[in-house]
């Protein structure tokens, strides 16, 4: 799957390609413009008066309905299945304004516990199958409803009631999804506000067992007990029940530079993450440990995407990386995760020592992320940074500020901070000793290890400056001379990082120096400008006068 950005224009990708996916192995295509296909259909089945002919509404429909014909004969050329990533609920606005009050709840959400809902949604899903006859399944996802790709549309999330609505949901997708029509159905168990569903075993166990088992019918879990985000257990709901499952993994990771700098998460998804393997092994910490078992279906790449806005990237090489050795794995998982990374560098032109500094500069990108991003000492709140965003002690890391000051672990926590910089200065010095093949992927491969790098330096700077002027709020003593020597070091990593963009047609975007911010009027998410790292420095900045 691409996960194109809400609201704007489509990712260009070699994932888009459906030739490319069968050629990596992929046996299958996710398509994610946020245009499900009940957007796609007039509901003349239903009734003729919601778009009628020659309306600016059943011409939105009719284009959009033409763009998945156009995907599903993609798809099929290259000898793979097709899939429409489905939002549930989305109606058509005028379908809602007819039949308000037989379908809305008292706070005016289209409701799952009124009869005629169920109704709308049986007949929705005969007319999408009538309408793409070739169109291979849906993935369903709940919890989250994005409109922003659909002016004629509305929705809400239809789990209003927990089980009970789960349940209500799944018996009408089984019955005209996997039964009546014949097409495969991937219900997904990511959601949001606290639903069990997402990484509860038991709960879990709860509703899929009042299901009964069909060969199309699968759920859809994150390899993470919550989002893509480290030090997260591994998903305990993995393996169990009796539906089939297939397994969600991220290969450009929004909380973790979305791909401008390497960031290889393979062989801690595969095999377990560093923060995991330290641990007694009393439960599975990776796919590895689940790979036997008959539940455990197949594997489901988020190739690029997720989240909102940027880093825009401008080479897809660290996303290739984890999207091509996650499928090759899968396909053969007697071969082994170094084994499978082993045949991408071969790809890239790679051998012997090359290969092994590859590997090198891969798997210490990802201890480095952990220190950079996380914690190892303290669990560090997962959204302080996220998209093109960098929080900052002013809100987004007051909380965590404050137990790293009570428990004693500031100078632990910065030199965390000061060691991720550190193997960053390892990373690039690895980088500009490979010889790939393509100039393209070598010079991005010098780029994005520097971008890398700076990002980690401003971090560590940024962070001494804050958590030492936050602890001295708290009582601490104060080092204005360690202050000012990191503030000057920040913005100087700011100026070499903002020359690299300038100078380097392949970096990607810069990220901003402020928190992520509000939804907006267009549906969108910016910086929130009153708040972030450059709020909270240019704060102690000004105390040191």
């Amino acid at each position: 799957m691409v996960h194109n950005n809400p609201g704007e224009p489509s990712f260009r990708s070699r994932f888009n390609d459906p030739a490319t996916l069968a050629a990596y192995g992929y046996d299958g295509q996710v398509i994610n413009e946020f245009r499900p296909p009940q957007t796609a259909i007039t509901f003349d089945s239903f009734d003729p008066r919601i778009f009628p002919a020659g309306s600016p509404g059943r011409a939105w429909v009719e284009a959009t309905a033409r763009g998945i014909d156009a995907h599903i004969a993609r798809a099929h050329a290259a000898g793979i299945a097709v899939y429409v990533f489905t939002d549930i609920i989305v109606l058509p606005k005028p379908l809602v304004e007819l039949y308000g009050d037989q379908i809305l709840d008292d706070q005016g959400r289209i409701s799952f516990e009124r009869p005629l809902t169920h109704q709308i949604h049986r007949a929705m899903l005969r007319e999408i199958f009538t309408r793409f006859p070739g169109l291979d399944g849906i993935v369903v996802r709940t919890g989250e409803t994005y409109l922003q790709n659909t002016p004629f549309h509305t929705g809400n999330n239809p789990i209003t009631n927990g089980e009970r609505s789960h349940l209500a949901l799944l018996g009408i997708l089984r019955d005209e999804v996997c039964v009546r029509a014949g097409k495969r159905l991937f219900y997904r168990t990511w959601s949001t506000g606290g639903d069990k569903l997402t990484s509860d075993p038991a709960f879990y166990r709860q509703v899929t067992g009042q299901v009964a088992p069909h060969e199309n019918l699968l759920f859809s879990i994150k390899h993470t007990a919550r989002d893509f985000w480290r030090t997260v257990e591994f998903n305990q709901t993995i393996g169990v029940g009796t539906h089939r499952q297939i397994v969600e993994v991220q290969c450009q990771r929004e909380y973790e530079g979305k791909g401008a700098f390497p960031n290889y998460v393979i062989d801690g998804v595969i095999n377990g993450f560093e923060e995991f393997r330290t641990r007694p092994r009393t439960e599975p910490i990776g796919l590895a440990d689940v790979v036997e078992n008959p539940v455990v279906a197949g594997i489901w790449t988020w190739s690029r995407g997720g989240g909102w806005r940027g880093p825009y990237l401008r080479n897809e090489l660290w996303c290739d990386l984890n999207a091509w050795v996650i499928a090759r794995w899968a396909r053969d998982t007697g071969l082994g995760e170094e084994a499978a990374f082993a045949q991408y560098a071969a790809r890239l032109g790679l051998r012997g020592e090359h290969t092994r500094r590859f590997r090198r500069l891969a798997l210490l990108s990802a201890d480095a992320v952990l220190r950079g991003h996380y914690s190892l000492h303290h669990p560090i709140r997962w959204t302080w940074t996220r998209d093109q965003f960098l929080g900052g002690s002013d809100k987004d890391l007051t909380k965590d500020f404050t137990g790293i000051v009570r428990q004693g672990l500031v100078d632990r926590v910065l030199a965390e901070k000061r060691e991720a910089a550190r193997m960053w200065d390892e990373i690039v010095a690895l980088a500009d000793g490979l010889p790939i093949r393509s100039t393209e992927d070598r010079d991005y491969l010098r780029v994005s290890t520097r971008y890398g790098l700076h990002w980690h330096r401003v971090v560590h700077h940024g962070w001494e400056v804050m958590l030492r002027g936050f602890a001295a709020e708290q009582g601490a003593p104060r080092d204005e001379a360690a202050m000012r020597w990191h503030l000057a070091r920040y913005d100087a990593e700011w100026r070499r990082w903002e020359r690299l963009a300038a100078r380097e047609p392949s970096c990607a975007t810069l990220y901003q120096p402020y928190s992520f911010g509000k939804r907006g009027p267009d549906g969108l998410y910016d910086a929130d400008p009153d708040h972030g790292m450059k709020p909270s420095v240019d704060h102690y900045r000004a105390t040191l006068g």
